[in-house]
């Protein structure tokens, strides 16, 4: 996946918002306020961290070289994946969808996109 694959796939989601609160290097995906997923855009090769269930993402840590501890997050519920190609856009994609759920989940019910 590319820059423009990771964003327009985030953009797709049912209330997602873009913004760039820590500057222009960096482009943030929320939904109902709360961030699912980071893209730096001047990291190579391309990384973003996304959150993850604590005992996944250890998993995740253990299996896969690209998944590391969250870069500048809580390392218990945040990864950074690094996309060098080891491991597939399908994957890539059921990690994104998988923070994207956390967030949902713990919204209330009125907050949730329809």
């Amino acid at each position: 996946m590319n820059l423009e694959e990771i964003r327009d796939y985030c953009l797709a989601k049912n209330g997602t918002e873009e913004s760039m609160p820590f500057g222009d290097n960096v482009v943030v995906f929320k939904v109902a306020g709360k961030i699912y997923l980071l893209l730096p855009l001047n990291e190579s090769p391309i990384q973003f961290n996304v959150k993850c269930d604590p005992e996944m993402a250890i998993e995740l840590r253990e299996s896969f070289a690209n998944v590391l501890p969250g870069y500048h997050m809580n390392k218990k519920h945040w990864n950074t994946v690094i996309v060098d190609g080891i491991v597939s856009s399908k994957v890539l994609k059921s990690w994104i969808d998988h923070s994207y759920d956390l967030i949902i989940s713990s919204l209330p019910k009125a907050k949730r996109p329809q």
